[in-house]
């Protein structure tokens, strides 16, 4: 009898023992769950602010550089990419927050740059007035066979896109119009392939009206499909000769290359530019933030248009590196 009532002890300590260990790794587990969620949580908000400033500091210097007026172009202050450093270089000598903060700042590394989407054939520029634009047409016939890509699915585009941009009182053909995209990825919704999609992705841009190139800050391939006639060692030589002198205006290009001059006079290209794109990539420890921005400048007026954050695997990053 005393065995079995030894037995049965022995069992409820047992048993009470490992509801205890069950109940202390619960409340561990929740305490781990709480601190790593409060960890995510100040991360996303110090990146937050972090790419807000950033984005803030690159309207700033868009905004000084309209003050100077004249030309865009790659030798500017603005065309500058910041490479990756870490975030206490950023703050003011000596100051409180470089100092007390300096365990967080020494982790965070910060990289960006400003893109002209001018430099880039705008795939709005497809369609004017409700209708398929003859010129914006040609340029995207020239870029597709130069890139060797369908004219079929050119085609298929400008016709798709014209429908998304139209403004119809009629409800029934306004639903059944495809989706306007707003990045370039979405172009497969107008009927173009995602392998088109990737091959045009360096030389095209969706922006909210039409624009010219800005022969400043186009790539040689974007040059050639703009300038009707154009051919691709003259792109390549309008590139090498603006690398050494920028363009002030259309007409130093045009003296270069006046066998040429009509066909950059029709509109088709520039040498300033309104839209542009402000890239921050933001490195916390393990966790890589990237954010796109989309800013208009109006004189001394640089809005925001859109913002698009997102979380980069390390992984892919590194990758990208490594390639370089």
């Amino acid at each position: 009898m005393r065995r079995g009532q030894r037995g049965a002890a022995i069992l409820a300590a047992m048993l009470t023992v490992t509801l205890v260990a069950t109940f202390a790794a619960t409340a561990l587990w929740q305490q781990w769950r709480s601190v790593e969620v409060e960890g995510a949580e100040r991360s996303r908000m110090q990146s937050t602010w972090v790419l807000t400033g950033a984005l803030d500091w690159a309207r700033l210097i868009l905004r000084e550089d309209a003050r100077s007026g004249g030309a865009d172009h790659l030798a500017e202050p603005w065309a500058v990419p910041l490479q990756e450093a870490r975030l206490s270089t950023f703050l003011a000598a000596g100051s409180s927050g470089a100092t007390d903060a300096g365990t967080d700042t020494e982790n965070v590394f910060l990289s960006g740059q400003i893109i002209d989407q001018q430099s880039l054939l705008n795939v709005n520029n497809l369609v004017e007035s409700g209708r398929v634009s003859p010129t914006g047409l040609r340029s995207f016939q020239r870029l597709f066979e130069l890139l060797g890509l369908p004219q079929g699915q050119l085609g298929t585009l400008a016709e798709n896109l014209r429908l998304a941009t139209e403004i119809s009182t009629d409800n029934q053909s306004a639903t059944q119009a495809p989706l306007a995209p707003q990045r370039i990825e979405q172009l497969v919704w107008l009927g173009v392939s995602a392998s088109t999609v990737e091959a045009l992705r360096p030389y095209v841009t969706l922006l909210p009206s039409r624009t010219p190139v800005n022969l400043n800050t186009a790539a040689p391939e974007v040059i050639y499909a703009a300038v009707n006639g154009l051919a691709m060692s003259e792109a390549q030589e309008l590139a090498a000769r603006r690398a050494q002198s920028p363009f002030r205006s259309v007409s130093d290009a045009t003296q270069m290359l006046p066998q040429h001059a009509s066909a950059m006079t029709e509109g088709g290209v520039g040498v300033s530019s309104r839209f542009f794109e402000v890239r921050g990539r933001l490195r916390l420890d393990r966790v890589v933030v990237e954010e796109r921005s989309l800013v208009q400048r109006d004189g001394l007026n640089v809005r925001t248009l859109a913002r698009e954050r997102g979380v980069v695997d390390p992984a892919t990053l590194a990758q990208g590196l490594s390639r370089r």
